[in-house]
């Protein structure tokens, strides 16, 4: 009997110690995922701090470059109106006779606000500043005047261009202030690579055709416009 009592107490301590010994291997790797789990949310944690400031300042510095850009546009406005105001005196500077062979004239769209000069020729750093003329000869002649302009999904340059709608009204004013009116007439998208806006025009009548990019398919926005007696 004693031999069996104390058989069955040694018994009891070795569950006792195992179950001990079990609980300790638990409460360990308790611990060690614990503190990798701490670890983990830690550099989750400074990761998107990380980026939430890279992405700040990303946009604070792109929203800046834009206002840049504006403000370009409209300083161009500027010399553009004191070349005029001067361009009858016999000794006009050199700088300002470079803005007019620069600038084509100056597109006004009452219905979104669009007021900014447009240059003569597109190009890549022409266009980050301000709409750009490519096709077209003269606003007297019967020609496709073609013009482009980017679009910041904002309120610039060309970004609402789509909002426009059919008889809508669109000035063009020359380098010698004349005032031209355009008379919304089409409103369309067309594919990337379709350069049917420029050459398919009625070649008796003056047209005018903005162009700008959907952003969200690739596509292009095209505004046409036939010009009409003010």
């Amino acid at each position: 009997m004693n031999q069996i009592l104390i058989t069955n107490f040694n018994d009891d301590n070795n569950k006792l110690n195992n179950n001990n010994s079990s609980n300790n291997k638990i409460n360990n790797n308790k611990n060690i995922d614990g503190i990798s789990n701490k670890k983990f949310f830690k550099l989750q944690f400074t990761i998107s701090i990380i980026f939430i400031i890279t992405t700040i300042s990303f946009s604070t510095y792109y929203f800046y470059s834009l206002k840049n850009k504006e403000k370009i546009s409209q300083n161009l406005i500027g010399n553009y109106n004191i070349y005029k105001l001067y361009a009858n005196v016999e000794n006009v500077e050199k700088g300002q006779e470079t803005i007019q062979n620069n600038l084509f004239g100056i597109i006004e769209i009452p219905k979104i606000s669009l007021y900014y000069p447009v240059f003569s020729n597109l190009t890549e750093e022409n266009l980050k500043v301000s709409p750009c003329k490519f096709f077209g000869d003269t606003l007297e002649d019967n020609t496709n005047i073609c013009i482009a302009g980017h679009n910041y999904n904002n309120d610039m340059f060309f970004s609402r261009i789509n909002q426009l709608s059919l008889n809508d009204e669109i000035f063009i004013y020359d380098n010698t202030g004349i005032k031209y009116r355009y008379i919304v007439t089409q409103n369309y998208e067309v594919k990337e690579e379709d350069l049917s806006p420029i050459y398919n025009y009625n070649k008796n009548e003056k047209t005018l055709t903005l162009i700008t990019c959907n952003n969200l398919n690739n596509n292009r926005f095209i505004i046409k416009a036939l010009q009409q007696n003010l």
